[in-house]
């Protein structure tokens, strides 16, 4: 496995780094910034790939993984692996999330249920890069909301030539009262401060097809699981070549772009988030993105 992250050293700062296996490089001096490397990509992705690769295996600055996955103290540790790039996501792409949906509309929801089956899928902007939270960051909830979930998504890394260069864990925060009440708050049920997660890296590789993975989601209060769930990626309704090109009319992206895919995994009607919990999400052959909750 080969990953691109950034994270912070209490001496030199904001860095990137590679992972092999478990030890990370840093290419800061060749790779300046996740967005360099996207664009050097374009056109070109096995071969960038390679040249990442023996940049990391150059590189005299290295560090077991477990130490940079250090959530504070005195060291390193991990920063959200993105920086110019802005984070868009997609929406009804399970059936599962086309029910949630229209269960939680006060309009029964038929909105949905068109979006679902119709030809253009919904897309819309998440968050700019400089808001994204990283592993181990704190994620918020609205105060002017009584029903916030996590939502545990498949992120797909996307370079200026709108090739999928990589994978990462995402959490696309949701306050589903506000979006329940009507589909046109959407953007205030979606975009507020620390709604955004990714993380812990991107794992590189071209991508055309859905990875045959899982994504898990665990919520922990107190100590105590309260919310475990998972579903396999081979349940999304759209196709990935569609989300990406949908995605890319009519608007370009010269520092890539990052595109969120979707939920298919809903908490029950009773379960809303509250400050504190800690939000886990697993997507098997990527990572585990662990967030804390706080009021916004």
């Amino acid at each position: 496995m080969i990953a691109l992250l950034r994270f912070a050293d209490p001496v030199l700062g904001e860095r990137v780094g590679v992972r092999l296996d478990d030890t990370v490089y840093d290419v800061t001096e060749r790779v300046p910034s996740v967005g360099a490397w996207l664009k050097s990509s374009a056109g070109r992705v096995e071969a960038a790939i390679d040249e990442l690769r023996a940049v990391a295996q150059s590189s005299e600055r290295r560090y077991p993984f477990e130490q940079v996955q250090n959530a504070s103290g005195s060291g390193q540790y991990l920063l959200p692996p993105v920086d110019g790039q802005d984070v868009w996501a997609a929406g009804v792409t399970y059936e599962r999330s086309r029910a949630a949906r229209q269960e939680e509309a006060q309009d029964g929801g038929d909105i949905y249920a068109r979006v679902y089956a119709a030809e253009r899928p919904e897309l819309f902007f998440k968050a700019r890069g400089a808001w994204v939270v990283g592993h181990h960051g704190e994620v918020g909830i609205r105060h002017d909301s009584v029903w916030n979930v996590p939502e545990p998504e498949l992120t797909l890394v996307i370079n200026p030539a709108l090739e999928v260069v990589g994978l990462t864990a995402g959490n696309d925060m949701s306050s589903r009262d506000i979006e329940g009440a009507n589909p046109l708050y959407l953007p205030q049920a979606k975009v507020y401060t620390a709604s955004c997660a990714l993380g812990p890296q991107i794992v590189l590789g071209r991508v055309e097809t859905w990875p045959d993975t899982m994504i898990r989601v665990q919520i922990a209060r107190g100590g105590q699981v309260v919310i475990f769930d998972e579903v396999h990626t081979s349940r999304i309704h759209r196709r990935l070549d569609e989300l990406v090109s949908y995605l890319g009319r009519c608007l370009s992206f010269p520092d890539g772009v990052l595109l969120m895919t979707g939920t298919g995994i809903v908490p029950s009607s009773d379960f809303t988030l509250q400050a504190g919990d800690v939000i886990n999400v697993t997507i098997d052959g990527i990572g585990s993105l662990s967030n804390t909750v706080k009021v916004i």
